[in-house]
């Protein structure tokens, strides 16, 4: 009878997924997660397998890096800047490419697998927006040099805005990472050295089953690694400045190293960042810190989260400094959500300098300011307002 007929147990039923054509690319393309590959390595190694394709457009690579337990005689972390970067100093260089060889995040480990995720405001928010916070992460033991710790490559930096193709297998990003020797993470390694894994996986937005494109096709946003000019004499009073940029500032990361390597927090009592000449900012830099505190939470003193260990602070790494340009919506980030509104515009010809009048007391001079920019490069005219909307 129609009255008491139902649908028999594990019948297949239908895709009801579905949107009526319209709106933004976001409502056509759910979200994605698939494994690029797993890879196993020696220290000293290179990383660099073939991505494979996703069926859609690829927001950014997760990352999990597992170093399994090595044993034998107790190691000992590196007193020098590689055992104060662990574990992240273990890639030496990562460069992140699309398919037409376009650098889309290129320096060391720590800068680009820690620093990013945490200040660019690409990743995760609060507390999770600190990789040292991740569930996944294991810190280094140093007896058996075990460890784990988890990162993410982006390119979305504003929803659905300055995705990449992963589907065309012929035009696949490429990642490239160079392990550093054993040496830069233990000045005692163990006897028995760990092996090292990477596991990448795509999180990425399936192909629409309407016609809907992500907006602003072929935007990128480029976080690359470059020295400023010239280097920092301990309390000199002197500019120093940044590589020649091109396009819309999202946000500067400042890393400020001496002669050895180490970083460290010779900033000037008031610093000064000048934009061709004009001072845009002029302030102490214990304010820049409250800055930082406002707009990301980093640094302010209930910033915490409670793990098995205990409460870990969401505190400001020493030597580097952030000045976010991603504020357009609210005094705080807001991770992808913002409108670009207040992004930096600059051309080749913009000429940013950061001074100090005098800088701070540098114990082993002289110093280098490196210079982590996120830089957006459009297509076309920059996309501004909420394109998800």
């Amino acid at each position: 009878m129609a009255a008491t007929s139902g649908t028999v147990a594990g019948r297949p039923q239908p895709q009801t997924t579905a949107e009526p054509a319209g709106g933004p690319f976001v409502r056509h393309a759910p979200d994605g997660r698939r494994a690029m590959y797993v890879d196993t390595q020696q220290y000293g190694g290179f990383m660099g397998r073939p991505m494979v394709s996703s069926p859609g457009w690829n927001k950014g690579y997760r990352m999990l890096v597992t170093s399994a337990t090595g044993g034998g005689i107790s190691g000992v972390i590196a007193a020098t800047a590689g055992g104060q970067d662990a574990p992240w100093s273990l890639a030496q260089l990562v460069q992140m490419k699309d398919a037409f060889g376009t650098q889309l995040l290129t320096g060391p480990g720590f800068d680009i697998a820690y620093a990013v995720p945490k200040y660019g405001g690409q990743f995760g928010l609060d507390t999770m927006r600190d990789p040292k916070n991740s569930p996944q992460n294991t810190p280094i033991t140093a007896a058996s040099g075990a460890f784990q710790f988890a990162t993410y490559l982006p390119f979305e930096f504003a929803k659905g805005y300055g995705v990449i193709s992963g589907a065309n297998a012929a035009l696949l990003p490429v990642l490239q990472i160079n392990l550093a020797p054993v040496a830069t993470l233990f000045s005692t390694p163990p006897s028995v050295l760990p092996t090292l894994t990477e596991t990448v996986d795509a999180d990425f937005y399936w192909l629409p089953n309407v016609p809907a494109d992500p907006p602003g096709i072929g935007t990128t946003e480029q976080w690359i690694y470059q020295p400023c000019n010239p280097t920092i004499p301990s309390g000199a009073s002197q500019l120093t400045q940044l590589p020649r940029l091109g396009g819309y500032l999202t946000g500067l990361i400042l890393d400020l190293r001496d002669s050895t390597g180490a970083r460290v927090d010779g900033y000037p009592t008031r610093p000064k960042l000048y934009v061709d000449g004009v001072p845009l900012l002029d302030s102490l830099f214990s304010t820049l810190q409250e800055d930082l505190a406002i707009a990301t939470g980093i640094g302010a003193a209930a910033a915490t989260t409670q793990t098995a260990a205990g409460t870990i602070p969401v505190s400001r790494d020493t030597g580097l400094l952030y000045i976010s340009r991603k504020t357009s919506l609210s005094q705080r980030e807001l991770g992808l959500l913002d409108t670009g509104e207040i992004f930096l515009s600059t051309n080749p010809g913009t000429q940013i300098e950061v001074g100090g009048y005098p800088w701070g007391v540098i114990t082993n001079t002289p110093a280098t300011l490196n210079a982590v920019v996120g830089q957006v490069v459009p297509s076309g005219a920059l996309v501004r307002g909420l394109p998800e909307a």
